[in-house]
C-alpha cells in the first residue's frame, strides 16, 4: 500500500504522536485532515507541515460521541472522500484502582473506546460503500497487557481490540483493513496529561516516557506498519517483549512488571 493520492484523517492531530504523523505524512503525496479539541494547536501543527493546502482541520472532541455522524459528514465535505482514519486521540490515566474514582474510569472509556468506535461506525458505510478503506487504530502495549497505576487506560485500550478485530472479521468481504498500533514508551506529554484519581492532571513526566522512544523514530516505524497493512504492530524498546512473555507465561509477566517498578 502506499500513501500517494490518499486522503488521511488522523485525530490527536494537535501534538505527540498525531502531530508527528502530520509532519511526516504531510512530505508526501497525500491530503490530510487534522482533528483535536485544540483548533490553535491544529492551526499551529498545520502551519509546521509541508504542504499545508493539502491540509484542512476539524475541531472535535471525542468524548461528545454522539455528534459522530455529524462529524463524519463534516469530514467527507473537505475532500469527498477519506481512505484511512488514524484513530490517535484520547487520554492516559496515573492512579491506584483503590482510589480512583468511577468518573474516571468512566471519562477513559468515553474518549478512548466509546469516541473511536462512534466515529469508526460513521465512518463505516463510506468504506462499505467505496469496498475500500483502512482503519488505523493507536492502541498501546497496555491493551495487550496490563501494568499498575493504568487500570483505566488499560481496559479502554484492550476493548479496541475486542471492537476491531470483530469489525476487521465482519468487512473482510469488504476489502476494509485494520491495522492496531501499539505503543511502548513514547516520549510525548501523554504522562502530564493523563488522568489522576480524582480526574485531575498528573502534570509531570515521568522516568520511563522520558527515556522512550522520540517520537519521529516511532512515527517512521508506525507508518511502515501501516503501509504494510499488519494486524498488529508492537513499537517501543524492551517493553514491548511483554507480548511475548505473556504468551508464554502470563505468571512469569506479572514476576518481571512487579520486579521493574513501573510508575
Amino acid at each position: 500500500m502506499t500513501f500517494k493520492n490518499k486522503v488521511i484523517w488522523i485525530t490527536g492531530a494537535s501534538s505527540g504522536i498525531g502531530k508527528g504523523l502530520a509532519l511526516e505524512l504531510s512530505k508526501l503525496d497525500c491530503k490530510l485532515i487534522l482533528s483535536s479539541r485544540n483548533k490553535e494547536q491544529l492551526q499551529k501543527v498545520q502551519e509546521s507541515c509541508k504542504n499545508p493546502e493539502n491540509i484542512k482541520l476539524l475541531p472535535f472532541d471525542l468524548a461528545h460521541y454522539a455528534n459522530m455522524v455529524q462529524v463524519t459528514d463534516d469530514a467527507l465535505k473537505l475532500f469527498e472522500r477519506i481512505d484511512i482514519l488514524i484513530n490517535n486521540g484520547g487520554i492516559s490515566q496515573r492512579s491506584p484502582i483503590i482510589e480512583t474514582s468511577i468518573d474516571v474510569d468512566k471519562k477513559l472509556m468515553e474518549i478512548d473506546y466509546l469516541g473511536t468506535v462512534a466515529l469508526s461506525k460513521a465512518l463505516l458505510p463510506h468504506f462499505v460503500a467505496n469496498q475500500s478503506g483502512q482503519y488505523v487504530v493507536v492502541s498501546s502495549l497496555m491493551g495487550k497487557f496490563s501494568s499498575p497505576l493504568r487500570s483505566a487506560y488499560c481496559g479502554a485500550k484492550h476493548a479496541l481490540h475486542g471492537f476491531f478485530d470483530a469489525l476487521r472479521l465482519e468487512h473482510d468481504k469488504d476489502n476494509i483493513k485494520v491495522t492496531m498500533i501499539c505503543p511502548g514508551f513514547v516520549n510525548t506529554d501523554v504522562a502530564r496529561n493523563a488522568l489522576t484519581a480524582d480526574g485531575s492532571k498528573q502534570g509531570y513526566q515521568d522516568d520511563m516516557t522520558e527515556n522512550g522512544l522520540q517520537v519521529d523514530i516511532f512515527v517512521k516505524r508506525m507508518l511502515n506498519a501501516i503501509r504494510k497493512e499488519k494486524y498488529e504492530a508492537y513499537i517501543g524498546k524492551f517493553e514491548k517483549f511483554g507480548v511475548f512473555v505473556k504468551r508464554l507465561s502470563p505468571r512469569l509477566l506479572h514476576k518481571l512488571i512487579l520486579r521493574s517498578k513501573v510508575k
